[in-house]
């Protein structure tokens, strides 16, 4: 669910987009991995029975074991006697002080750390494991040898080193502070940006517009035109349920909402409200039924029968049952073209999130949320983190506490760290659809008293994945627009997950793939990906004109905000994106 670039200390950077392949990395949440929030952070790094065939694995290939082990003996020796060739990526922040390399004890440190980590990481392919335990004991592995680093030890980093004799050890001091302070309250990583570090509606947020409807679940709002001719169709923003909605209007420049205005292009989008206890039993018909309320207010106010549907990450499952229920109920008319950003929807082998989950973790966790009426956001955040531990543990921990020093302001990570919280309803259906991949089967589940079933969505589909993203795996992407019965065009951007949303066109760097219509489907994503080819340029050009060939012709812009029926409310960014 949701996700949303450039930090000069993440170990792998994008020059071109500063802070980039950390806020990948901070994606926003995904529903596989809801049933790990509620657990304790022990917890989540217990092997379990995954640890105990990872064990008999290696039992039964002790010759695997031997050579592994003969090999990492060989390399320390060779590190010992200064004939290792070791050395880190190089990408690799962590190790880019000359000292690492010149200094005779750090280098043999840093080599013997690299050999243990490649043997450590081995022994999951030792093992012959399946999918499930390799992905589970992958993750456990990596987090203890990226903890293991040489870099996070404040007697070792030589960076950390001259900043004490710089500072007297006031570093040390400051970041003693933040320490105390990031781990006082959930969650309880570190801070990846300072909680003061833009405004909404200030800083970020900007774009001008009006609320035309407030409900109790969500604000609609309608963005003013800035061109004198419009789109008749105007397209209408389905955004991540568990993140702020203005992800889709970052900083300018960077603003995805100010980008399809400035196409001439109609937008309007929903804010969600950031439930509490008095709305545990929101549930997937409550939220399924507000993107029918906002797709008639959508209508309503541009005067036409149809209007274009965007739905991202947790956002696009939920429009895409919403556009089910509509053909089911003989409506889907109603929509002139769907379009799908990072959204998973079949969950089959999904990646890390879905191995991650299991029917007794799912099972505890909405216990837990049932009884509270919600899943914190925070929480979330805590288990995200601990997925890219280098980029949004380590990276921060020695920056902020070793070197003292407060983390870049950086939009994308402000929005990260401002949650929505998951009703105990809408928990528990998403934790269902993700045990059972029920939305891959026709029937699977019923939404507003219809049953889904997806092929019946015939309305042209637009689908963006991104080849990097770590949470939405682009192959799965690709299958879960498989399911739609349309004419699809599937787009992969070369970046992450945050990165294929917040994709502007002034990023010199930019590029996406894709095939031919008469290639657009093949079953397997790889033989999709060897036809495919790549384009220059950020996606969102090429959607605005894929966009405008299905919203009608042009026409004059609209005279007022709102209509007689659906008078403004208030001015953009609206009031629930304030709650906290």
């Amino acid at each position: 669910m949701t996700d949303l670039a450039q930090s000069p200390d993440t170990q792998s950077t994008a020059a071109a987009d500063p802070g980039r392949e950390v806020a990948d990395s901070a994606a926003s949440p995904l529903d596989l991995l809801l049933a790990d929030a509620s657990r304790s952070p022990l917890r989540r790094f217990l092997p379990g029975m995954s640890g105990v065939r990872f064990t008999a694995g290696l039992a039964r290939h002790p010759g695997r074991v031997v050579r592994r082990t003969a090999g990492l003996s060989a390399e320390l020796t060779k590190v010992v006697v200064g004939r290792s060739d070791l050395k880190p990526h190089a990408k690799d922040r962590r190790f880019a002080e000359d000292a690492w390399a010149k200094n005779p004890f750090l280098k043999r440190t840093l080599q013997t750390y690299l050999a243990w980590g490649e043997a450590t990481r081995g022994l999951v392919d030792d093992a012959g494991l399946g999918w499930g335990d390799a992905q589970r004991m992958g993750f456990i592995l990596d987090n203890l040898v990226e903890a293991s680093a040489p870099s996070n030890n404040p007697l070792l980093n030589p960076k950390v080193l001259k900043r004490v004799i710089d500072t007297g050890g006031g570093n040390l001091v400051e970041g003693g502070r933040r320490l105390v302070r990031d781990y006082a309250t959930p969650p309880r990583v570190p801070s990846m940006v300072e909680p003061d570090a833009f405004e909404v509606g200030e800083d970020i947020a900007v774009t001008p517009g009006e609320v035309v409807l407030r409900t109790d679940l969500f604000e609609l709002i309608q963005y003013t035109p800035t061109t004198a001719k419009v789109r008749e169709v105007p397209l209408l923003i389905v955004p991540p349920t568990i993140n702020k909605y203005y992800v889709v209007d970052l900083a300018p420049g960077r603003s995805m909402v100010e980008y399809f205005l400035s196409q001439g292009q109609q937008v309007y989008c929903i804010s969600w409200r950031n439930p509490d206890a008095r709305h545990a039993a929101w549930g997937l018909d409550d939220y399924c039924g507000a993107i029918l309320e906002a797709l008639e207010t959508t209508r309503a106010v541009a005067r036409q029968d149809s209007a274009a549907v965007l739905g991202i990450c947790s956002g696009g499952m939920l429009a895409a049952m919403t556009l089910a229920h509509l053909a089911a109920t003989d409506r889907l008319d109603e929509v002139a073209a769907f379009s799908l950003a990072v959204t998973v929807i079949d969950q089959e082998q999904a990646g890390l999130p879905s191995a991650l989950l299991s029917h007794k973790a799912a099972a505890a966790s909405t216990r837990a949320s049932a009884e509270k009426g919600y899943l914190d956001g925070r929480a979330l955040a805590e288990v995200f983190a601990w997925l890219r531990p280098n980029d949004l543990i380590w990276n921060y921990w020695v920056n902020n506490y070793l070197l003292g020093h407060a983390p870049k302001a950086f939009d994308i990570l402000y929005w990260n760290a401002d949650p929505v919280r998951m009703t105990a309803a809408m928990h528990r259906d998403f934790m269902d659809l993700a045990i059972r991949n029920a939305l891959v089967e026709a029937g699977g589940v019923t939404v507003l008293g219809t049953p889904v079933d997806l092929s019946s969505i015939t309305t042209d589909a637009y689908v963006v994945a991104g080849i990097a993203d770590h949470l939405c795996q682009w192959e799965s992407c690709y299958r879960s627009m498989r399911l739609l019965g349309g004419s699809s065009r599937f787009v992969l951007s070369t970046s992450g997950h945050i990165a294929a949303m917040v994709n502007p066109p002034t990023n010199e760097k930019a590029s996406f793939q894709t095939a031919p219509a008469s290639d657009a489907s093949p079953a397997d994503p790889q033989e999709w990906l060897a036809r495919a080819s790549k384009v220059r340029g950020s996606w969102w050009e090429d959607y605005a004109d894929w966009l405008g060939e299905r919203c009608g012709d042009e026409r004059g812009k609209p005279r007022r905000m709102g209509s007689a029926a659906f008078e403004p409310v208030c001015a953009a960014p609206g009031t629930y994106v304030h709650d906290r």
